[in-house]
């Protein structure tokens, strides 16, 4: 029988590394963008199915889409971290809620998604190194009773079920969003978790 870890009190790095995380959505939510660029290191990667670049290039495009008046927010749900010395990484499932309008019809889309993220431990300080967006489902409805949005079910279709709401109102928005990208259960999200946690074991140095 393994033994089990399960339930020990969380360690004094797992805390700060929890804080980071409910802060990013707070300082993103809210436009606090130096205070949200101090979260990632200096070379910190963020790739989400709209942008995928350095932390600096995905800060610019969420200012630039706050000034056009883009809704986003986020919603924190539950919070997984594995830490090996100086070296973690952690999941942390939230709800994309996206606001806009389609062929004049208010409307919204709601994804349920985590972010799978890699942080190291430099001077005394935890900072994020990367952080990717996993899609798990998703919808597409009218803020209005009795709406109905129409759709070209081509462009539509063209995107994972667990990202098809999201992928098609920001393509519509004018974002060069990717088709590919990891969602619930498919080769591509265990190929990254596996991935991460072979960075975790420091595998990446051999």
């Amino acid at each position: 029988m393994t033994s089990r870890i399960e339930g020990t009190p969380p360690s004094i790095d797992e805390l700060a590394i929890e804080r980071l995380i409910r802060r990013w959505i707070v300082f993103r939510d809210n436009g606090l963008w130096d205070e949200l660029r101090q979260i990632w290191h200096l070379n910190g990667q963020m790739v989400a199915g709209w942008r995928a670049g350095t932390a600096d290039e995905f800060i610019a495009a969420s200012k630039a889409g706050w000034a056009k008046g883009l809704s986003v927010t986020h919603e924190l749900g539950a919070v997984a971290i594995w830490l090996q010395g100086d070296r973690a990484i952690s999941q942390n499932k939230m709800q994309i809620t996206l606001g806009g309008e389609l062929s004049g019809v208010a409307c919204a889309s709601s994804t349920m998604a985590r972010h799978l993220d890699r942080w190291e431990k430099r001077e005394g300080l935890w900072g994020l190194l990367s952080r990717e967006t996993i899609y798990d489902r998703d919808h597409l409805y009218a803020l209005k009773p009795g709406d109905h949005i129409e759709v070209e079910n081509d462009l539509y279709e063209s995107f994972p079920p667990a990202y098809r709401a999201i992928g098609y109102f920001m393509t519509k928005m004018g974002y060069p969003v990717s088709t590919e990208v990891p969602v619930l259960r498919s080769d591509a999200e265990r190929n990254r978790i596996a991935e991460a946690h072979r960075w975790l074991r420091q595998e990446d140095a051999v």
